[in-house]
């Protein structure tokens, strides 16, 4: 199951401050609304760097 955090509706002033830091560092950014991340147990957290090796990706643990 993938579950995703909602990405944060920005008004235009926000936006534009977005836009212009993206500018600034040469990156995409991309506003969520605050969610809290899993606070895992040390085999958990193996078990997901097992999976992010396998797959080449990252993956973030919250609830």
């Amino acid at each position: 199951m993938v579950c995703l955090p909602e990405i944060e509706k920005l008004d235009e002033k926000s936006i534009q401050k977005v836009r212009k830091l993206e500018e600034e560092l040469g990156v995409v950014l991309i506003a969520y609304k605050p969610i809290y991340y899993a606070d895992l147990k040390p085999d958990e957290v193996k078990k997901l760097q097992t999976i992010e090796k396998e797959l080449g990706v990252r993956v973030l643990a919250y609830r």
